[in-house]
């Protein structure tokens, strides 16, 4: 099979976006907006550590629901990059040059709202940063139309299952990767790339 890219998520330290980067993700995302989450880190923060992305690992700003003045707030200090919120959001939003759209689907109903510059879309569980898993049928009848990042309860250990089922561009991860919540585990993120890569090949 082609490719699985891998998109480590909720990174909030020089530290651990060094250690995806070693462990050869293709992303990386950084939870705004969003207090609730033990992910979340500030506006200036996450644009320090976009800022300090290689030019080949792709930052994604990720948040849910949020407000058009925060994610004024993002573009005014962050270099371009992905933005990644549930799709009903960015009816509201106004993205700065250089920014993609990442929209979250989260049940077969959000695939009848697709537009067409929506070449990428990312399938979730209804609840993220929970660990809990999507609709795997769904993701997998979305990725015969679109680029699929399937994310939600994935580990290294049932990667392989999921990409098996669903045949997604690439697979993103954040509590799966951590030794508690909203702390990465380097090891963790070193197995589930490899459990990846290992996909790769079994599959193909």
């Amino acid at each position: 099979m082609s490719r699985v890219r891998v998109k480590i998520c909720g990174i909030r330290d020089e530290s651990t976006l060094q250690a995806a980067i070693e462990a050869g993700a293709d992303a990386v995302g950084f939870v705004v907006a969003a207090p609730s989450s033990p992910r979340c880190i500030e506006i200036e923060r996450a644009a320090e550590l976009i800022a300090l992305t290689p030019a080949f690992v792709t930052p994604v700003v990720v948040s849910r629901h949020p407000d058009p003045e925060t994610i004024r707030e993002l573009f005014a200090v962050a270099t371009p990059a992905w933005l990644q919120t549930d799709r009903s959001d960015f009816a509201s939003l106004a993205l700065a040059p250089g920014w993609r759209p990442l929209p979250v689907l989260r049940e077969p109903g959000d695939g009848a709202a697709l537009q067409p510059g929506w070449h990428t879309v990312l399938c979730e569980g209804a609840d993220s940063g929970k660990g809990e898993l999507g609709d795997w049928g769904f993701a997998a009848e979305l990725a015969r139309i679109r680029a699929v990042v399937l994310a939600g309860g994935l580990r290294a250990d049932n990667v392989l299952t999921a990409i098996r089922r669903v045949g997604p561009y690439a697979v993103d991860v954040s509590s799966g990767v951590e030794s508690a919540p909203g702390i990465k585990d380097v090891a963790a993120i070193e197995a589930f790339v490899a459990a990846v890569r290992r996909a790769e090949s079994e599959v193909g």
